[in-house]
């Protein structure tokens, strides 16, 4: 993955912000609005296009685009800058393998020691009944 790639292929729209900010929410364009087209991307390996579809699928559009909007701040700038780093940590984090689990065997101590521990709790459970007056 080349950031720099990726970046260049990115569509930024700037919208008006809604929410509290008085006049300068109705004047100004400070949203930002991310757009990027992961079928058309060529910063991308093919394996790694497959890969996000399975992780991102739940935040892909139909047309495999994903649109991700940031308002925190007052300036168009900074939020341009904040959806951009959110953006390159979903793909960094998305393109990450997680470890294969390698299945092993219990040992026969901690099979030995379950087994003492369960009988010395029947004992124990033993020892609280009513004696047996026959």
């Amino acid at each position: 993955m080349e950031k720099e790639k990726i970046i260049a292929e990115l569509h930024f729209k700037a919208v008006r912000s809604s929410g509290a900010g008085g006049q300068n929410v109705n004047k100004v364009s400070s949203k930002v609005v991310l757009t990027f087209d992961l079928n058309t991307s060529q910063a991308l390996s093919e394996v790694e296009k497959q890969q996000l579809e399975i992780k991102l699928a739940t935040r892909l559009t139909s047309d495999n685009l994903l649109i991700l909007n940031c308002d925190e701040d007052r300036s168009q700038l900074k939020n341009k800058q904040i959806v951009t780093k959110r953006f390159l940590d979903l793909i960094a984090s998305s393109l990450v393998v997680p470890k294969i689990r390698k299945a092993t065997k219990i040992p026969k101590s901690v099979i030995k020691k379950r087994i003492k521990d369960k009988k010395n709790l029947s004992i124990v459970k033993q020892n609280r009944r009513k004696p047996n007056v026959d």
